[in-house]
């Protein structure tokens, strides 16, 4: 399979979803919950999900927000072992397109990660579900695109409650939800869905939308 030239349903699509201890690897923010969904035609192909050691103490207002404490990952895993086993989950960037919402955000700690212990990052397709949906729906549809809104719209099975693996099952319902509309707007291929993404991501810049989306 090459992808750009295979249908949307042909495609095999990781959807990811991390929790971190703060906003920015560039602050020395590290992960501690990797969840994962992998899916094709419509069918679903697997589950990952892992704590994450990050090595430095969880602040309280994170632990508030995902219930995760620094006991629960007293003895998880380092990163040097999960993210490995999380890129053979994902399998090759040939046949595989990684997906999150607010993407930027999780691409930028996996390539952090990647980055710092020496692991080379696979040149994944990705795409943002916050960028599709704020192409596809309309204010009308939705207020904003956050993830619990969408998932609100969209009346996803599982409700997103700021834990990796249930955000990515979320995100999945959303994505599928999200595909469903594309026919219209004439994308039927991965390849029309990134030149769609990279149009919308052009036009948001101009904060169309503004900021609202996690």
């Amino acid at each position: 399979m090459v992808l750009g030239s295979t249908s949307l349903q042909q495609t095999t699509f990781v959807i990811v979803d991390l929790e971190t201890t703060g906003a920015s690897p560039k602050t020395g923010a590290a992960i501690t919950e990797i969840g994962a969904v992998k899916v094709k035609s419509g069918e679903h192909h697997g589950e990952f999900k892992s704590f994450v050691n990050p090595l430095t103490p969880i602040p309280d207002y994170i632990t508030q927000m995902t219930g995760i404490t620094d006991l629960m990952l007293a003895t998880a895993p380092v990163i040097d072992e999960i993210l490995p086993a999380f890129l053979e989950f994902a399998g090759s960037s040939d046949q595989t397109v990684i997906v999150a919402h607010n993407a930027p955000f999780d691409l930028s700690f996996l390539k952090s990660a990647a980055k710092e212990i020496d692991v080379k990052w696979p040149a994944y397709k990705t795409l943002d579900t916050v960028t599709i949906a704020r192409q596809v729906l309309s204010k009308d549809d939705v207020p904003n695109c956050k993830l619990s809104t969408l998932a609100r719209f969209f009346g996803t099975k599982t409700e997103p409650n700021h834990r990796a693996l249930d955000d990515a099952k979320a995100t999945t319902e959303i994505l599928h939800g999200l595909i469903e509309r594309l026919g219209s707007f004439d994308v039927h291929t991965v390849e029309a869905l990134m030149e769609f993404a990279k149009t919308a991501a052009h036009i948001q810049r101009k904060n169309y939308w503004g900021l609202s989306s996690i």
